[in-house]
């Protein structure tokens, strides 16, 4: 007789009568889960990285004037359900050297940058909790050991084809390199702080538009954009009004036109900030913006020239900007030069060197070089 997957009582009935009741029934093997089955819905991964930075502030390379810091981050996600997830970004960090002007505002710390349930719904996705935002004027900083995050409720929606829908509700901020600090934003002026937009893309056509409410900088604000890729050229204008509660209002528009040209890409933007800075949380994402530089606290005009390309492997990028800075002493001006370097599928290096002025002082130049080991 073959037995083959029995219930528990069938089991011990068949080991009865074929003993004669005689011999005690064979007990049921148990079988535990595979451990890969259980950990199937968990997954890490994580990077470490070295970052150091000098600038000439005192003189490059000099201790004084010069950080080192080492990060472990984890990423880790685990699907409770099909339409459920809690995702973890913990990140670790040591500095090497200058106790006194420490990256993350420690010599060492560790904290959560983000942390929060994900449910998804048909075309609709709700994130609560700490989470990175990516919009126009209210974003992260991504810049050293870990970009700048947020506490918030957030919805997507993508019924409609080739539009997306996005609200969000913002409790609390994490500017970049500024450790577990978070800003309470609730307890600022009115407390209430969010974002709604619309973005549209069709590959050919693309455009959005966001309003802001940011009772902790006592401003709205409106975004908009719209751009047009032709077969190799690709055209692009931005608008953004900041209503301040009782500061003067700004204006800024921007155009770009970007595009390839034997191997490089190419691009060319022009902006103008108009009788007042304009309004950011964290970062914005004006054409003419550099590594160090945003345009949006540049009054007048700016604009930015930059070309990339690729040699056996080497990634690099540079561009100069200017800014006028109506509002200081002098013009601005940053150049940039990045680059960066596959060594393995898992190991990179990149090295950043600027040289920037903010239109009040002497030139700041800054060299800063990461490695990053990815597992």
């Amino acid at each position: 007789m073959k037995l083959t997957k029995l219930s528990l009582v069938a089991a011990l009935a068949i080991s009865t009568a074929v003993a004669g009741g005689d011999i005690a029934p064979v007990e049921p093997v148990v079988e535990a889960p595979a451990a890969e089955a259980c950990n199937a819905n968990t997954t890490i991964n994580g990077k470490a990285q070295l970052y150091y930075y000098t600038d000439d502030s005192i003189d490059l390379f000099d201790k004084d004037s010069s950080e080192l810091g080492a990060a472990v981050t984890l990423d880790i996600t685990h699907k409770i359900n099909e339409n459920i997830s809690a995702n973890f970004t913990a990140v670790g960090y040591t500095n090497l050297i200058d106790e006194n002007y420490p990256m993350e505002g420690q010599t060492t710390g560790a904290y959560l940058n983000v942390a929060n349930i994900t449910a998804s719904y048909e075309n609709t996705t709700f994130i609560l909790g700490r989470q990175l935002l990516d919009t126009p004027m209210l974003g992260g900083f991504d810049w050293l050991l870990a970009p700048g995050s947020f506490e918030a409720y957030t919805v997507a929606n993508s019924s409609i084809e080739n539009i997306t829908l996005v609200g969000s509700y913002v409790k609390a901020w994490r500017p970049n390199n500024s450790g577990n600090d978070f800003i309470d934003l609730t307890n600022i002026g009115d407390g209430n702080n969010w974002t709604v937009g619309a973005a549209y893309d069709n590959k050919t056509l693309n455009g959005s538009i966001w309003y802001y409410n940011v009772d902790a900088a006592a401003y709205t604000q409106v975004y908009v954009d719209a751009g047009y890729n032709f077969a190799s050229v690709q055209l692009a204008a931005q608008y953004v009004n900041t209503d301040y509660d009782t500061a003067i209002d700004s204006d800024l528009f921007g155009v770009k036109i970007a595009g390839e040209l034997a191997g490089f890409s190419l691009m060319a933007a022009y902006a103008n900030v108009s009788d007042n800075i304009a309004g950011y949380v964290g970062r914005d994402t004006i054409y003419t913006s550099s590594w160090n530089t945003f345009t949006s606290n540049s009054v007048g005009d700016a604009f930015k020239v930059e070309a990339a390309n690729e040699f056996n492997g080497l990634s690099a990028t540079a561009s100069y900007a200017y800014y006028e800075y109506e509002q200081s002493t002098d013009n601005g001006h940053e150049f940039d030069l990045i680059l960066g370097y596959g060594l393995t599928n898992c190991i990179s290096a990149d090295l950043v060197y600027s040289n920037t002025n903010y239109g009040s002082a002497d030139d700041i130049n800054a060299l800063e070089i990461i490695a990053t080991y990815k597992f």
